[in-house]
């Protein structure tokens, strides 16, 4: 069944009162056309309950903006959408043509600042989230008394005489849902292994990230990036205005997993209106690592939550720590997120006696 504006319906039914399922919702591709973003296509969906995101084709398939009944949900950069053409690769290339978004990829040679390992230098976050895609196929059909919308392509991250890598993304929605999947399949497509580092980095701002925005994980261990150090559970849970002057924070949570083996992790405002959230859950096998990027600058209020299979430190580091992980010639890792909306307090306080009863258990086997 699909839930639409209160009520369910079939399939039959649907179609009996529509001539088009685009009049409800479904996903629609576009390119943008003036400045810096002229050439870049785009995917537009629309859920049906307020809820729509647009996946940047040529960034590779991230997602860009997201809004939920007209509130935004993801921090756009001052950039905003850069078309491929722009990327600079040296110096602070990378950022001067990050949109921000919902969810931008990095990797998947290097992830965390420009490095040199073994002799090669490489960039800032690498530069899959500047590849553009191919073999796009955007659609959507029903599945049952269910519809669901897709986009799906692939993006190839290679250099002569090194990595070959290529993503096969699907990103996908459900008619009369608030939420979308992202599923990744890596594979290293040449004939040597290749160090492989991934990090979805998802971007969370205002209005959902204000004064009265709270932080939900599943952590039984934080620490401040850098030092090591236990930062005191106000410094990553709770969040201030923009303040001048305001040293941006990175974060590193040891999460604890359902039986199920997934985590999810939401910002909350339950002050928002009837109170609103927007979560991010994933499997901890494939993404053992977690980042919380605080940024409480006025112009650059941003809160990052990033899923990650590394520590966002480089290349270099990565090695000297011993966690630097490889693909072999042929191998595909799959790596599968799903993001969606909280719409009110009672979602929020049920995610977070959940979270909760997650800690507590890990506490007990502790």
């Amino acid at each position: 069944m699909v839930r639409l504006y209160g009520q369910n319906f079939t399939r039959a039914q649907l179609a009996s009162l529509v001539g088009d399922i685009a009049q409800v919702g479904g996903v629609r591709v576009s390119e943008l056309g003036d400045g810096q973003e002229r050439g870049v296509r785009v995917a537009d969906f629309r859920t049906g309950t307020g809820f729509g995101f647009t996946v940047h084709l040529d960034r590779g398939m991230d997602v860009g903006a997201a809004e939920y009944c007209g509130q935004a949900l993801a921090w756009r950069a001052a950039a905003g959408v850069v078309a491929p053409a722009y990327y600079e690769v040296d110096g602070a290339g990378w950022a001067k043509g990050f949109p921000g978004g919902l969810m931008t990829t990095c990797g998947l040679t290097n992830v965390g600042p420009a490095c040199t390992d073994e002799d090669r230098a490489f960039p800032v976050h690498g530069s899959i989230s500047y590849m553009p895609a191919r073999n796009v196929w955007a659609d959507g059909s029903w599945r049952g008394d269910r519809y669901e919308m897709f986009i799906q392509g692939k993006v190839r991250d290679a250099f002569p005489f090194a990595e070959r890598f290529e993503v096969e993304r699907r990103i996908s929605a459900w008619l009369g849902e608030s939420r979308f999947f992202v599923t990744d399949r890596v594979t290293n497509v040449g004939a040597t292994a290749s160090p492989f580092m991934l990090l979805y980095h998802c971007n969370l701002g205002f209005p959902v990230l204000d004064g009265t925005a709270e932080l939900l994980t599943p952590s039984q261990r934080v620490v401040v990036a850098g030092d090591g150090g236990q930062p005191d559970r106000a410094r990553y849970t709770f969040f201030q205005r923009p303040q001048v002057g305001y040293a941006q924070e990175v974060f590193y949570h040891d999460m604890v997993a359902k039986p199920d083996g997934f985590v999810t992790v939401a910002l909350v405002n339950r002050q928002l209106g009837s109170g609103l959230g927007v979560y991010i859950r994933y499997r901890l096998h494939e993404l053992p690592r977690f980042a919380e990027w605080k940024r409480m600058t006025p112009g650059d209020y941003v809160l990052g939550l990033e899923p990650c299979n590394c520590l966002p430190e480089g290349r270099a580091s990565e090695r000297a720590r011993g966690s630097l992980q490889v693909l072999e010639p042929g191998e595909t890792r799959e790596h599968s997120l799903e993001i969606g909306v909280l719409p009110d307090n009672a979602a929020i306080e049920r995610l977070e006696r959940d979270v909760g009863r997650q800690v507590a258990s890990a506490t007990r086997q502790e």
